[in-house]
């Protein structure tokens, strides 16, 4: 992996500023879940083990998504920030696009494909994981 070593970002006000130390993974995203929860066609995140994310200043805002995920963002701005679930308790996902040099975070792979939209295209020669959010 060609990733910083650390990052630093925030919100689009600036009102929420964080650090992270040593991300152990960057992918992006197609579930619906993660689509609707940042407006966008797809999100990319990048893995960090929970206790090196410190926030520098304020503190997110959470909503729980769905039962055992919970999501951050500003409660003034409103921008998405990071991604917390009990499927994964020891780590916290970070939008990449909230960080100050998101070009340095390099993804590794797309996840949750089978809820990719279908006018979106793959030929990054990254590895597709299928898989589904969808618990039924």
């Amino acid at each position: 992996m060609n990733n910083p070593a650390s990052i630093s970002g925030g919100c689009l006000c600036g009102a929420v500023r964080y650090r992270a130390e040593e991300p152990l993974w960057v992918a992006h995203c197609h579930c619906r879940s993660c689509r609707l929860a940042s407006g966008g066609a797809f999100t990319t995140f990048a893995g960090f083990a929970r206790q090196s994310l410190v926030y520098l200043s304020g503190q997110p805002a959470l909503f729980e998504s769905s039962p055992g995920v919970h999501r951050g963002f500003c409660a003034r701005c409103g921008s998405s920030l990071t991604y917390q679930s009990d499927r994964w308790p020891d780590e916290v996902h970070v939008l990449i696009a909230t960080a100050d040099a998101p070009e340095a975070l390099e993804p590794q792979a797309h996840v949750y494909c089978a809820e990719k939209l279908p006018w979106i295209h793959l030929d990054d020669g990254l590895p597709q994981h299928p898989g589904t959010s969808n618990p039924d």
